[in-house]
């Protein structure tokens, strides 16, 4: 009966260990092969590490496409954490009505599908697009926000506020969890709003808020819809991020192998962040079980 057990739930796993091995597994071990190689579909030769020292030495657009997405990055991820955190806030303090908030607030991430939402973005922000015509009626020229080589990057870096659901709901259910004793012992003993939300509040929603970063890091690092669809990478390149250049690299120019050695490095990146932010998350996050 044992044995029994044990095969049924090999089988009841079956189906995620074959997607898990052939989906996951497979095409991360191989991408690492082709990395050490010239190839184009048709031919494959091993180069060793020449892909590696040809991004970092010949490659002005791979380093340039990192650098904007570096920046992309660092700048979309604080935004939509405190859009998240301020929403999380606000809904909190909120009676009545309560349901019908948190569906407004959530609904774009669950219907606004990283497709639809680069068309809708596109649709609002180019140079006859609803932002314009809004402007236009009040008397106010609208800029080309997709055009302008200065503003489109900032112009995208605002997008990911509208997929700001899963961390909103994430920091609401911290904030519930929130002692109240404590936020009404320290307003007893005269501390203003902003100093109970500094001095208890956030160490008690950090590791929340460590959790998020790391995520939305993950995520927004990643980044290939929008600067696909919006504007294809320009103009003049300044939209021309990573993985729209890996995406170009591997399936236009068809070099496998230079792709595969440029999704490692952005591994590596991604590792390296999430190692410094839990190297560095003794230093503010704070468990409830700690003294």
């Amino acid at each position: 009966m044992h044995k029994k057990d044990k095969y049924l739930g090999y089988l009841y796993i079956a189906p995620w260990l074959i997607g898990f091995l052939v989906l996951t597994l497979y095409p991360f071990v191989v991408s690492l092969i082709y990395s050490f190689t010239e190839y184009d579909m048709f031919h494959i030769r091993f180069i060793g590490l020449q892909n590696y020292a040809d991004i970092f030495t010949k490659d002005k657009t791979a380093l340039d496409s990192l650098g904007k997405t570096l920046l992309y990055t660092a700048v979309s991820v604080p935004l939509k954490l405190l859009a998240a955190l301020l929403v999380a806030m606000m809904l909190h303090k909120i009676r009545r009505g309560r349901a019908l908030y948190y569906t407004v607030f959530y609904l774009p991430s669950i219907l606004g599908s990283s497709v639809a939402l680069a068309v809708l973005w596109k649709y609002v922000f180019k140079k006859d697009g609803l932002l314009n015509l809004l402007l236009g009626a009040i008397g106010i020229s609208g800029a080309n926000w997709l055009g302008d080589p200065k503003l489109v990057l900032y112009v995208m870096m605002l997008l990911p506020l509208w997929q700001m659901g899963a961390p909103m709901v994430l920091f609401l259910a911290a904030l519930k969890n929130v002692p109240g004793d404590l936020q009404e012992a320290a307003r007893i003993d005269g501390a203003r709003p902003f100093q109970v939300f500094r001095r208890i509040t956030l160490p008690m929603i950090s590791p929340i808020i460590f959790f998020n970063c790391i995520m939305q890091t993950i995520e927004i690092i990643q980044i290939f819809t929008p600067a696909y669809l919006i504007t294809k990478g320009g103009p003049v390149k300044q939209t021309y991020l990573y993985s729209l250049y890996l995406y170009d690299t591997a399936f236009r120019d068809m070099k496998i192998g230079y792709a595969s050695a440029l999704s490692w490095i952005l591994f590596v990146i991604i590792i390296s962040f999430t190692l410094a932010f839990f190297g560095l998350s003794g230093k503010w996050v704070f468990y409830g079980d700690e003294r």
